[in-house]
């Protein structure tokens, strides 16, 4: 069937399918993995520790595959300057970059004029006309369902979709509870021309940096074992709940700012958990789609199920 849609024609890509950005987690493997299946991969930029290993993954994605693929710039992340790290995006002249979790102005106004291709993740309407204003091409709109970081209006994905399809002219991507051929539908049936997933992704093979027991977490948990954090810095994200989210969730309700949860919510505690398992020791990022995880298989297994379970769904609608 024709998976055409202006997400696709923007992106040069076979499917409306995006990789999310996936701190410590999306690197050259898994990038090349999804956009040889028909997606968009994403390296994540921040996560690396400098601009030359940035350009190294962009290089060695290169080497997987011929087709398009994003960098994707967490740009709160740990208030690190990401201004090297963009140059050499630009100089590598990658296909696509993605922005997420700050003010994207400042990458936005050194690529207009570029080649490359522009997308923001929002979480909020009023977000996303700002973006379009920005220059933006498309917008991805997380609902309070995802993993990671989320918007503070608590506003879920089936209620936020239609509203920035109806306030914005630039195409829109779905993100947040989207795990299978059924979200796929739904996404597009809410006016959207796309998904993004991240939680799916990191129980795929091809995501090698997670530690096997962070997959299990996914698989055996369901959509009531994750827990949003950081609520009282302003920066709410939800999380796999464990014993290390516990103690979070309790300094913030003893009223605890940064500096007492700073050890807590560092990327050093998060690579424990995703990197070494230590699932007492540190904590890993997830959506509520985790409830409908079951398997753990090579990307483009994932994509060929999703597509065909939205093929399905098409063909039942039909009749």
């Amino acid at each position: 069937m024709n998976w055409q849609t202006r997400v696709t024609e923007l992106l040069n890509i076979q499917y409306p399918i995006i990789q999310g950005g996936l701190a410590y987690l999306a690197y050259s493997d898994l990038a090349a993995a999804v956009s040889n299946s028909g997606g968009l991969g994403q390296i994540t930029a921040m996560s690396l520790s400098s601009p030359d290993l940035l350009r190294q993954e962009i290089q060695k994605v290169r080497e997987l595959t011929d087709k398009p693929f994003g960098v994707n710039f967490a740009i709160g992340q740990q208030n690190r300057p990401f201004k090297n790290f963009l140059e050499v995006a630009i100089e590598e002249e990658v296909p696509v970059i993605s922005m997420t979790g700050g003010n994207p102005a400042p990458i936005l106004e050194r690529l207009e004029g570029s080649q490359i291709k522009k997308l923001v993740l929002v979480a909020a309407r009023r977000q996303a006309i700002k973006a379009e204003q920005l220059g933006a091409d498309a917008v991805m709109v997380v609902g309070q369902e995802g993993g990671g970081h989320l918007g503070r209006d608590d506003t879920g994905t089936i209620v936020l979709i239609p509203q920035v399809v109806d306030s914005v002219s630039i195409p829109v991507i779905a993100s947040g509870g989207i795990g299978d051929g059924r979200g796929l539908m739904a996404a597009l049936s809410l006016g959207a021309e796309g998904i993004e997933m991240g939680t799916r992704f990191i129980a795929v093979k091809e995501c090698i940096h997670a530690n096997e027991i962070y997959k299990k977490a996914l698989i055996q948990g369901n959509e009531t074992d994750t827990v949003v954090i950081k609520r009282t810095l302003g920066a709410p994200a939800r999380a796999v709940a464990n014993s290390w989210t516990e103690k979070i969730l309790e300094i913030e309700k003893n009223h605890g700012g940064y500096e007492e949860l700073k050890d807590y919510i560092s990327g050093v505690a998060n690579k424990r958990y995703i990197y070494d398992g230590a699932v007492d020791n540190g904590f890993a990022w997830a959506g509520q789609v985790m409830g409908l995880i079951k398997n753990v298989p090579a990307t483009n297994e994932l994509i060929q199920q999703i597509i065909q379970e939205a093929e399905e769904i098409r063909a039942r609608w039909r009749k």
